[in-house]
């Protein structure tokens, strides 16, 4: 199924293959300046995990510029969870990360979790401004960062 939801700036759509260079681009740039390491994943990979890998789980949407129509966000979801949410940092602070966390949890058994790193303060002010409540956390990642364990109920 096809989703599409329009706004004055973006339109939100079903991930398609063709939007993957895009998508992993703004993935890498803004991942690094969130937590201020570089990716520990080569491009490549990512692209892999976003295509072959996520889908199997997760529906992934992507938020175009209605400018450009490039790719300036992204959040891949399933009924119980939010394994990516980015933003491109240019259009942070837009509304975009909030329409892409409300599908979320419109699309959501009524609850949902997500981990964000420790040194992600904006993240975490984020999810917290949207009723997303800190549950637990560890550093059972790959980039080895500690994170926090969030967790939003209706």
């Amino acid at each position: 199924m096809e989703t599409t939801q329009t706004t004055q700036r973006f339109e939100v759509t079903t991930f398609k293959p063709g939007h993957t260079h895009n998508v992993v681009s703004l993935w890498r740039d803004s991942m690094q300046e969130a937590i201020g390491i570089p990716p520990v994943h080569t491009f490549e990979s990512q692209a892999f995990f976003l295509n072959h890998i996520l889908p199997e789980t997760h529906k992934i949407y992507v938020a175009l510029s209605n400018e450009t129509r490039l790719p300036v966000a992204f959040v891949a979801i399933n009924d119980s969870e939010i394994n990516q949410l980015y933003v491109h940092r240019k259009f942070q602070s837009m509304g975009i990360g909030s329409q892409l966390l409300a599908m979320a949890k419109q699309q959501s058994s009524g609850r949902l979790s997500l981990r964000t790193f420790e040194n992600n303060i904006r993240a975490q002010q984020f999810y917290e401004r949207h009723g997303f409540v800190a549950i637990g956390g560890d550093a059972e990642n790959e980039e080895g960062l500690p994170d926090i364990l969030y967790e939003w109920r209706q």
